[in-house]
Order: structure tokens, then sequence, then C-alpha cells
């Protein structure tokens, strides 16, 4: 498979392979959970959900623990995460390949992107935007690192892997009728359900 940047390949090759090791679990999935509980408390009646870049549906997991009836989907770069994602939610629900690539034909009642969007090609977010706004139905949850203006950091030895912004910011900025609905910020040090210092942003599309 090809793909239009590094950083896809980065994600699609051994590197992601790794990444699923590091992140899974009991400990994960209770973080999860309580993530959930607090991030999406204001949103009502999320019967689907579709994720982006769901790696092995470690989010999907808790949200379906809150959600049991909830029709899960998912959008998945790396082949082995997207094999454990089929496994869960079903194969048919799981789109494997890019991002860029996804075409949205449907929407959902929650469109969720978590830890991804400072993974991808800057160049490339517009498309990635586009996506999201086009498959959400009610409500966008984007749960990222923010920084006020745009900045690369180094991400485990590697450069250009990961960026920092005001990703909601500019997702409100360019779709007028998504609106704020919520929004929070999750620590590492935290002593109960640690995340990664991920700020959350809860959206609602109108019309």
């Amino acid at each position: 498979m090809t793909f239009k940047t590094e950083q896809e390949s980065f994600w699609a090759g051994e590197f992601g392979t790794a990444y699923i090791e590091r992140n899974q679990g009991d400990k994960l999935l209770a973080a999860n959970l309580d993530f959930f509980v607090k991030s999406l408390r204001a949103a009502r009646g999320i019967q689907s959900c579709m994720e982006f870049g769901a790696n092995i549906g470690m989010n999907l997991r808790a949200l379906k623990l809150l959600h049991p009836a909830q029709q899960q989907y998912g959008v998945e770069i790396n082949a082995d995460a997207a094999k454990q994602l089929g496994d869960f939610i079903s194969p048919q629900h799981v789109f494997e390949g890019s991002i860029l690539a996804y075409q949205p034909d449907k929407t959902f009642d929650l469109v969720l992107i978590k830890g991804v969007l400072i993974h991808i090609n800057p160049d490339e977010l517009p498309t990635v935007y586009d996506r999201l706004y086009k498959s959400t139905g009610k409500y966008l949850m984007v749960a990222e690192y923010y920084n006020p203006a745009p900045v690369a950091i180094p991400y485990r030895g590697h450069s250009d892997r990961l960026f920092k912004r005001d990703f909601a910011g500019e997702l409100l900025d360019k779709y007028p009728d998504l609106s704020l609905v919520d929004y929070g910020f999750a620590y590492r040090r935290d002593p109960n359900f640690p995340q990664d210092d991920i700020t959350w942003f809860l959206m609602e599309k109108r019309g």
C-alpha cells in the first residue's frame, strides 16, 4: 500500500504495530471509561460512532460499556491494528487505510478522533477536517495535544511525527455550523485515571 505522506507510512509500519502493545489493557480501558463519562456528559442520543484512527478499539470498547447498543465503526491505517479492531466491532465496520483515503458516505451521531490529528502531516489537515465534518451527524469529539499556535515537537526520537495546534479552533472557524458544547483537560499525573495530557473539545453540528 502506498501513502501520500511519511507520517502515514510511519503509522502503517512497524512503529504503528509496536504502538498496539503499549496501548491496551484494563488500566487504559478504565481511564478511557472515566474520560468519556466526563467528556460526553453533555451529549445525547449517540447511537452510532465513527472513530478515525481507532487502533485496536480501546476507545470504542469504553464507549460500548457506556452505550451497549451503539453501532461502532472505525478507520485504521495499521493492518495489524485493523484486524484486532475488526474482531471487536466487525470487519465490515472497519475501513483499513488512511484517513486521507476514506470517503464518507454516511454520517454518525458521534465522530471521534483522539490522539491522531497530532500525527497528521499539517499540509493534509484540511482534508482530514473535511472527512471529520462530512462524517458528523450530530457530535464531533476532538481530543488532542493543544497549543495556541502550530508547533512540531520530537516524538520518541523521531522528528516531524508530532504536531500540536488548536485543532478544534480551526474546525470551528472552518465550519460555521459547528458549535462548542464542552471542553476539558485530562492529565497524565491523574492518580486514578491518567490520560496523556489531552485537551478535549465536544462540538455539535447544527441543522
